[in-house]
């Protein structure tokens, strides 16, 4: 599967009803009850019609869907979803969507030792003291996999640095 078909099981099912719901109600009250009444849709042809209308109002789906993804990603994320899908919604020009995109918090932690899911920003599982994340020897700030050295105090880091281990009866 992936990464993006996996996305897209954020977005709860009730958006994905009330966007293609609405966008199906408003294009055939657009279609058979505006345009044709409207002088401007009038002097196109009856397919242009339907293609502009059907076509600009996927837009609404989009909008729609997006706002459900916030919403699923955010509660995923352990953040205030409730929060962040109003401001999706309600801050003018997508500058809420943009926001909520720029200010998430990283994925959560699964603990290998409890099972416990913890922010992702904890070296440390609060309730057991298993390490999630590897921690610099010298000042024990978190470490990225992939660094050579300590990007908070400069330590040189013994090779590669050491992950947390996963227990497999805890995996799934």
């Amino acid at each position: 599967m992936s990464r993006f078909t996996k996305e897209l099981r954020v977005i709860p099912e009730a958006a994905w009803i009330f966007a293609w719901f609405a966008y199906l109600c408003i294009t055939v009250w657009l279609f058979f009850f505006v345009a044709p009444k409207d002088p401007e849709m009038a002097k196109l042809p009856r397919w242009g019609q339907a293609l502009l209308i059907y076509g600009f109002m996927l837009l609404e789906v989009t909008w729609v869907v997006l706002i459900g993804y916030i919403y699923g990603d955010a509660k995923r994320r352990q953040m205030r979803y409730v929060m962040w899908t109003l401001l999706a919604i309600f801050v003018p020009h997508a500058i809420g969507m943009i926001l909520y995109f720029i200010l998430r918090d990283p994925l959560p932690k699964t603990c290998p030792s409890c099972g416990h899911v913890e922010k992702a920003k904890f070296p440390f599982c609060p309730r057991c003291g298993t390490l999630l994340q590897p921690t610099c020897p010298k000042c024990d700030k978190p470490l990225e996999p992939t660094w050579a050295n300590c990007a908070h105090c400069g330590q040189q880091l013994p090779g590669p640095a050491p992950r947390a281990t996963q227990n497999p009866s805890v995996a799934t």
